[in-house]
């Protein structure tokens, strides 16, 4: 595993060995950056069940302006804090220790882009969007990797279907807030 491109680009990042931990395959990451891609620089971030970091430590290898890591499991954290320091990216981050759903519920306001790669086969996905909406800044990104089998609704609480990809076993679900034309 490792970042794609950026100011980290090349850099190898360390994952966990659990059944819950499932590294997102290069070509998937690759595939959801290129669907941000404008929209990354300057960005607010959120990385919800963040595993190992990689999708925030990719967001802010490619210019984003800050990214909050969300995990509960403890190892996962030191993962998160050492992948950061490795690719010298540390300096614009929170890495909270916490429940993502909770955080959900007392996290701030000004996201520009969500990215969401839960456990699989929980129901988390599904607890986390209708939290997620009234953080949002207009126009932002919500991006859900998830199992195949798994098919989300078009519509979550103000947040409408972008796009939907299959790649194997793992799909990634792409809402988006309305524009401020749109509100």
């Amino acid at each position: 595993m490792r970042v794609i491109t950026g100011s980290a680009r090349g850099r190898k990042l360390k994952t966990l060995d659990s059944m819950d931990i499932r590294p997102t395959p290069d070509a998937v990451k690759e595939a959801i950056f290129s669907i941000i891609q404008f929209d990354v620089q300057n960005a607010s971030v959120l990385d919800l069940f963040g595993g190992s970091g990689q999708l925030g430590i990719e967001a802010l290898s490619r210019g984003a302006a800050h990214c909050v890591f969300v995990d509960k499991s403890s190892e996962a954290i030191g993962v998160i804090k050492e992948n950061l320091a490795a690719c010298k990216l540390a300096a614009n981050t929170r890495v909270l220790h916490m429940d993502s759903l909770e955080y959900l519920q007392v996290a701030k306001s000004g996201l520009d882009i969500v990215l969401m790669d839960p456990p699989y086969r929980n129901g988390l996905l599904e607890k986390a969007l209708p939290l997620i909406g009234k953080k949002l800044n207009a126009g932002a990104f919500v991006i859900c990797e998830h199992e195949s089998e798994l098919t989300l609704p078009d519509e979550f609480d103000g947040l409408t279907l972008h796009k939907r990809y299959r790649y194997g076993k793992v799909a990634v679900t792409v809402y988006r807030s309305p524009a401020e034309e749109e509100l």
